[in-house]
């Protein structure tokens, strides 16, 4: 079988890592790759990895045929695919959506933290959220309704949430954390993280040998990352900058339940190696170790620590990934590979570069 599909944006850094992953993938052809900037320019000239691989070049969004795609990647900034869901999905489409516009449920949270008002809200209730291993009920639906013949909608999960709700949710939904307690994320992204377009933050002079947090209190994954955990108002969201080109670490402190007194940090692996146990791209890691962003990157894969604190009662609990890859387009095809029935690791390397 051979899944026609498209990517808008194909230029960005997630739009790119897209492109890599399809054109190795055994299902998908890419039909379409759209770059307003680059439009008629091969993919190899902007992208030199691509040379003597990749014959193919970036269109023109308006000139692009994706309502003839049977899977569109919308990798854009946030409002754009607002723009373009619609459309492809009452076209029969199966639409990824990378950005924000269709992840938070509450459209007046999007209107809160996105500065725009929420043009699609019927769709929130259809989209799926593109997070596998925690929702996967919410992509066997839209599998459903797919396969039914219908334009489906995928809202795929942020890098930050992604590595914050990967790390916290055994703890969370077992029940063992403080019903009313402060949930604590210190997380680090890498520079991918900011986007393509350099600002004095993400600039090679700015960033080099520096680290600093941003986005204090404000930041516009904290809602999304209490509507994943269901921690309305619990959240103490802080990210942080680093001078990577790959990269996300986050690391997560949960006070405990009263009548947890009592667990070790052996009782909260096992939970976890429970919770995880037969998720293709999850990696418990055995009691002491604790995960690398080296270790994951240019793969799909998540590598979770945890430990317990006695003096506090808490669990800390780490999550390494690749931002570019499980925090976007490598999620995103993961999730492309669940609505069309395929093996879910299909097209997604597992296996790191080892230096």
């Amino acid at each position: 079988m051979t899944i026609k599909a498209a990517i808008v944006g194909a230029a960005g850094f997630a739009g790119i890592e897209l492109v890599r992953l399809l054109v190795q993938h055994p299902s998908f052809e890419l039909i379409a790759m759209t770059s307003d900037a680059y439009a008629g320019e091969p993919v190899a000239s902007v992208y030199p990895a691509f040379a003597g691989s990749v014959d193919l070049a970036f269109s023109a969004t308006a000139d692009a045929p994706l309502a003839d795609a049977d899977v569109v990647f919308l990798a854009v900034p946030h409002t754009v695919a607002l723009k373009h869901a619609p459309d492809l999905v009452a076209a029969g489409v199966a639409v990824i959506d990378l950005s924000a516009d269709f992840r938070l449920k509450d459209p007046e949270a999007y209107a809160a933290y996105y500065g725009v008002a929420h043009t699609a809200p019927d769709l929130l209730a259809e989209a799926a959220f593109g997070q596998p291993e925690l929702f996967p009920e919410d992509l066997a639906r839209v599998r459903q309704r797919h396969a039914a013949g219908r334009g489906v909608l995928v809202a795929c999960a942020g890098c930050y949430p992604t590595a914050t709700s990967l790390a916290a949710a055994p703890v969370l939904r077992s029940g063992w954390g403080a019903p009313s307690g402060l949930v604590v994320v210190d997380a680090i992204s890498g520079i991918t993280g900011a986007g393509k377009k350099a600002s004095e933050r993400t600039h090679f002079c700015f960033a080099n040998d520096n680290v600093e947090a941003y986005g204090l209190v404000s930041h516009r994954h904290t809602p999304e990352i209490e509507q994943i955990l269901g921690i309305e108002g619990r959240l103490v969201f802080t990210p942080h900058l680093a001078p990577l080109n790959r990269g996300l670490l986050s690391t997560v402190t949960i006070p405990l339940a009263g009548e947890k007194a009592g667990v070790s940090s052996a009782d909260a692996e096992e939970l976890y190696r429970t919770f995880y146990d037969g998720c293709t791209f999850v990696e418990v890691l055995a009691e002491g170790q604790q995960p690398r962003t080296a270790s994951v990157a240019g793969t799909n894969r998540a590598q979770v620590g945890v430990a317990y604190n006695p003096r506090v009662h808490a669990v800390v609990a780490t999550c390494a990934i690749d931002n570019l890859c499980k925090g976007a387009a490598g999620q995103a095809v993961q999730c492309a590979n669940i609505v069309f029935g395929l093996a879910e690791g299909a097209g997604l390397a597992s296996l790191a570069l080892p230096i």
